[in-house]
């Protein structure tokens, strides 16, 4: 497969008036950022199928089926979100509409991030086959589903059968089409793991052309090997197994190694400068999110998952051993009050709720609180550990691209991280447009550009003749994102058009009832 390769400088065609003609699509008068990372310039942008056929100055003369205003709107590249928890959700006919990414910007979506997924492929695929999503989604495998259905959540290393079989499992998934290798080793069982076995795994996708390695990385604070060595653990996968390799949503989580963006930073454009491809996505937000259980319990007590972990916190001797470790976790945790609560299925009601509040309601101390509700399976998390001079240092730099790290839940059912529904224009919005951390171009081309390189999507991530038109207009005075960590659940604002293969998917701000969505696979 040929890499596409984006320009370095916007090169904007004038159409002849023989091709300025019975178009679908014309969008007029706005400032297009073509993907590229080139400033913003004034042009029109001509739509055929599902194709863009002119971008440049288009005669009054030209007629359309759709004409846009976009005078005073920004045309560009509808956004690529390279880490989105969309699955398995969009492969429903409920939520395949996939309204909180649309009302983004975001276009297509890679899925099956953090090491997690199928392990089979194929399944998934024609799930999403037959329901047709709203957005373009792309699938990886995960490291972490691969050593499940090899070895289960076991803490051990591979056998060398044990191993040969997971890279069977990820050599079929790239042959199915999979883009990639996406790994979890700060969560079981990848957790479990060393470098070598995540070598080999990524050897084995890297005998397909362009494909990469993902990785929720080992430590992104101060759990055991801490978040710069993690981060190296990353640079020497992407060397040894001769890979892109990426930090996904890239972060030093905790009090203890705030100020530590400017070590790992260097460490990045030192391997880059050797000339290992190593780039990194981020979600625009100080808090995280992932589990009581991940977040608060030691590697080794959660050998088996949450079942296994219940059974052990029965256990007097046992339970105060996970609790010793518990503490400075909590710790770099930044605190009970910096950890709130998500879809506790034992009490709905503590949804939204501080670990201390849920601590005076139960009349426990805040470890003990946890330690109980992870007797009845635990709950999703959002900690808020992070510090806007860390977020803003990583998000400045050239390799940094962006992401979601969202779900897609049913709407209102089930609580989520507001990232889910207002990560891209959160960034427009606060880092370019209120507090200009980063200019417009790059923060556009850091969601276009920039992943159609990284992940080879062919033919998408910019505005040029011959590209797929998945194209966004948006309102730089009305883009925002309205969820917050009381009521993430409330979409994005200022998206006024997204087409998806070059038909209207959100028109004047509104969804339409139909869905144009492609499950995009590696081709030969």
């Amino acid at each position: 497969m040929k890499r596409f390769a984006l320009p370095a400088v916007a090169l904007l065609a004038t159409a002849s008036p023989a091709l300025a003609q019975d178009y679908d699509v014309l969008i007029r008068g706005g400032t297009v950022y073509d993907g590229s990372g080139a400033p913003g310039q004034a042009a029109d942008v001509a739509i055929k199928g599902d194709r863009i056929v002119t971008v440049g100055t288009i005669p009054a003369a030209a007629t359309a089926k759709t004409t846009v205003d976009a005078r005073g709107k920004i045309v560009a590249p509808g956004f690529i979100d390279p880490h989105s928890h969309a699955a398995p959700n969009i492969q429903t006919p409920e939520l395949a509409p996939a309204l909180p990414m649309l009302y983004q910007g975001i276009t297509t979506l890679f899925m099956n991030p953090d090491g997690g997924g199928p392990a089979d492929l194929a399944p998934q695929i024609a799930d999403l086959r037959t329901n047709i999503p709203g957005v373009n989604v792309a699938p990886m495998i995960g490291h972490n589903a691969v050593r499940a259905a090899v070895m289960g959540n076991v803490d051990r290393l591979a056998t060398p059968e044990e191993q040969a079989k997971m890279e069977g499992l990820v050599t079929a998934a790239m042959k199915l089409g999979a883009f990639g290798l996406s790994d979890g080793p700060f969560y079981i069982p990848a957790k479990y793991s060393n470098t070598a076995e995540i070598v080999g795994l990524a050897r084995a996708a890297s005998a397909f052309p362009h494909a990469f390695y993902e990785s929720h990385i080992r430590d992104e604070g101060n759990y055991d090997i801490g978040v710069v060595a993690a981060v190296e653990e990353v640079i020497t996968v992407a060397r040894e197994a001769k890979i892109p390799g990426v930090v996904t949503h890239i972060k030093v989580l905790g009090p203890q190694v705030w100020g530590k963006s400017a070590e790992v930073i260097a460490h990045i454009d030192k391997a880059r400068a050797a000339g290992v491809q190593v780039w990194a996505d981020q979600y625009p937000y100080t808090a995280s999110g992932s589990s009581l259980m991940a977040s608060l319990v030691p590697g080794w007590a959660q050998e088996g998952g949450a079942d296994a972990l219940a059974k052990r916190l029965e256990d007097p001797a046992m339970r105060a051993k996970i609790r010793a470790e518990m503490v400075p976790n909590l710790a770099r945790r930044a605190g009970p009050h910096a950890i709130q609560i998500r879809a506790y299925k034992a009490d709905p009601s503590l949804d939204g709720k501080r670990l201390d509040e849920v601590g005076a309601i139960m009349k426990l101390d805040p470890l003990d609180t946890a330690i109980e509700m992870l007797k009845k399976g635990g709950a999703p998390t959002v900690s808020f550990n992070m510090s806007d001079k860390d977020v803003e240092a990583f998000m400045q730099q050239s390799w940094t691209m962006t992401s979601t790290d969202g779900g897609l839940p049913p709407f209102g059912k089930t609580a989520e991280h507001p990232r889910a529904y207002g990560a891209f224009p959160r960034k427009l919005r606060n880092y370019v447009l209120d507090k200009p951390v980063i200019p417009m171009a790059q923060a556009i081309h850091a969601a276009t550009g920039l992943p159609a390189r990284v992940f080879d999507v062919v033919d998408r991530g910019a505005l040029r003749k011959g590209a797929f038109a998945d194209v966004i207009v948006f309102d730089p005075k009305t883009v925002r994102d309205t969820a917050t960590y009381e009521k993430p659940h409330a979409y994005a604002q200022g998206m006024d058009y997204i087409f998806v293969n070059g038909r209207a998917a959100l028109a004047n701000g509104k969804p339409v009832a139909e869905r144009f969505g492609r499950v995009l696979l590696r081709t030969p």
